[in-house]
């Protein structure tokens, strides 16, 4: 009886500090107001983006192709903010990544790289011409003890968008998908 007693006080005393755990870690997310972009704003294109294929309503031609297995048709989107997602959360302004992709910056365009390897959006180009972007790439990589997936992702406003990704899960196996719009 004595070891049941024990095991009650240490379990309600462990499960009292897991809950205090648990109501941290789901604390609120916190907003960043009044924040300043250091880099191309991802996240406002993409947006702008979104509203204006929205407002186009026109047909694409896509293509999905999962291990070498194609499809393809003619489709109307109607989430445009959810089909570019992944280009949005390529995004790299955060106050804490200030300082940690290089610029390189030329007439016709730039290029953000990850200083360090543990950055999942490794480089971001975009091009332009007379102001306007004519092209984004991005190239984005995670890697754990159990997956590693890389992602290319292409944005040429008015022409497609593309998305290549390559998975590896361990004991799974690899997976490559590969997503073509054409407008």
């Amino acid at each position: 009886m004595y070891w049941y007693k024990s095991f009650l006080k240490y379990s309600s005393v462990t499960g009292v500090v897991l809950l205090l755990c648990f109501s941290y870690a789901c604390k609120p997310e916190i907003k960043e107001t009044g924040a300043q972009v250091k880099f191309f704003d991802l996240k406002d294109y993409f947006k702008n983006e979104a509203n204006r294929l929205t407002q186009l309503n026109t047909d694409i031609n896509k293509s999905v192709a999962h291990n070498g297995a194609t499809q393809s048709k003619k489709v109307k989107i109607t989430n445009w903010a959810r089909e570019l997602n992944l280009f949005t959360e390529s995004d790299i302004n955060k106050p804490a990544w200030s300082k940690s992709y290089s610029v390189d910056s030329t007439a016709t365009g730039i290029t953000y790289k990850a200083k360090y390897p543990e950055l999942k959006t490794r480089y971001i180009t975009i091009c332009k011409e007379s102001g306007k972007v004519t092209a984004i790439e991005i190239e984005n990589d995670t890697h754990n003890i159990l997956y590693s997936t890389t992602e290319k992702l292409t944005y040429m406003p008015g022409a497609f968008y593309l998305i290549e990704k390559t998975q590896k899960v361990k004991v799974m196996g690899g997976n490559s998908y590969r997503i073509k719009g054409e407008f």
